[in-house]
């Protein structure tokens, strides 16, 4: 018997002949082997045909085809839509630049008035650029914050709060007291340290230039000052969290569970000057920054943390439920951009949760609260709840408090291990 394989036919062709070996092919055929070859023929072509998935030869061609085309087609977008990409690219960097070279004459003139203005004096304008128009800034936009805290209006802010029911309305006395210690911080530890900070300025000679820095190197300077806060602001904000940093110097600031704008800075100075400070002046300090830089730089920073804090996720702006949820639950989300809390795996709680989801830029006016709502709560007994039973010392606690406290307690413990932790450093 002897067995060829045909490439045409897509099966094996089978010659069943009789003789010894080495009788050519056209020897006469055996009726019983030719019967027998048949059968084996038809059992491997309907095997070959459930391997490979198609009835004949020429379907497989045709799919082959196909999916060349396919990949083709494919290949000639991806082309495509890379070169309209970067043309595009080209003609917004074009406008933009020519925009900004626009708009660079005017910024240049307002710069050289205000240099005249001071008449040079270096000290008077750093003043000003680093210490007056960030604190407006700060002031402005908390100002408008602390009016819907206080009198719970205007409705199209508060209808955004994060925390339902939580500062509605604020405290006041417990919003005086905040607005004492954010003002002796901002008098008494930040405009002081401003002062080493001008001699470093001047000493790299490029701050009090009369040409400003271009569009391009600002963009370059305000990422490496975002990198260098987020990595200074993590480690000494989870340092801040160790139980002894904690209890003395940390925990002021986290009296407020639900934080607002305002008490973006109300913290232990310490606290004020190792988290809060440092890691935004140490960017212009290492880069040696122009003034213009530093002014749009510490604005900027306090913005940006007043919206971490001001328990409101506005449309349009960035959102404060990372920072949030860190004070709800104190042991996840340390850093500013989320990067180092990523690396670290100190967002792991966060990420499922449904302020995970709300973690995004708000496009419309619909609260995510609402669209994203959080789940039914299992338990009846909040950390609030407990530190009320308690009483705001230890000697006022009753022989049925304290019942109710162990009670609230255990509930906490298996609900929240964190709020739990907190509780006990609190009241420690």
């Amino acid at each position: 018997m002897i067995v060829s394989f045909s490439r045409n036919s897509g099966c094996f062709q089978i010659w069943a002949v009789l003789g010894t070996v080495g009788d050519p092919p056209d020897t006469k055929y055996n009726p019983v082997s030719a019967h027998t070859a048949w059968l084996i023929c038809n059992f491997w072509g309907d095997q070959m045909k459930r391997d490979s998935g198609y009835s004949t030869v020429a379907e497989q061609r045709k799919q082959e085809e196909k999916v060349w085309d396919t990949t083709k087609i494919t290949a000639f977008v991806l082309v495509m839509g890379l070169l309209i990409f970067t043309a595009l690219m080209n003609s917004v960097s074009w406008y933009v630049q020519k925009i900004w070279e626009t708009s660079g004459y005017f910024w240049q003139a307002k710069w050289l008035k205000l240099y005249y203005y001071f008449e040079g004096r270096e000290w008077s304008i750093f003043l000003f650029g680093a210490a007056l128009v960030p604190s407006l800034v700060f002031w402005s936009f908390n100002g408008i914050l602390m009016v819907a805290d206080v009198t719970g209006k205007p409705t199209f802010i508060t209808r955004y709060r994060i925390q339902l029911g939580k500062n509605d309305p604020v405290d006041t006395k417990k919003l005086q007291q905040a607005l004492y210690t954010v003002l002796c911080n901002q008098f008494f530890v930040s405009f002081p340290m401003l002062m080493p900070m001008f001699y470093i300025m001047k000493w790299w000679g490029n701050t009090f230039n009369k040409e400003l820095p271009t569009f391009h190197w600002f963009l370059v300077e305000l990422s490496i000052f975002t990198l260098t806060e987020e990595i200074l602001f993590y480690y000494s904000h989870r340092l801040a969290h160790l139980p002894l940093l904690y209890k003395h110097i940390h925990k002021k600031h986290h009296e407020w569970t639900a934080p607002i704008g305002v008490v973006s800075i109300y913290a232990h100075p310490v606290e004020h000057i190792l988290s809060n400070t440092l890691p935004v002046m140490a960017g212009p300090m290492i880069m040696g920054s122009h003034i213009a830089s530093i002014t749009v730089w510490f604005s900027l920073a306090l913005l940006t943390t007043s919206i971490s804090h001001c328990g409101y996720h506005l449309p349009l702006l960035p959102s404060p439920e990372f920072h949030d949820f860190h004070h709800l639950k104190f042991n996840q989300c340390y850093g500013v951009l989320g990067l180092l809390d990523y690396l670290h795996g100190t967002d792991t709680l966060f990420r499922q949760t449904k302020a995970y989801k709300r973690h995004r830029v708000l496009l419309s006016l619909t609260p995510l609260s609402e669209s994203i709502p959080d789940s039914p709560k299992r338990a009846n007994c909040s950390c609030q709840q407990a530190s009320q039973l308690y009483g705001d010392s230890p000697g006022e606690m009753t022989p049925f408090s304290s019942y109710k406290m162990q009670h609230c307690i255990s509930r906490i413990l298996w609900k929240d291990a964190a709020h739990y932790q907190l509780l006990i450093l609190q009241r420690g």
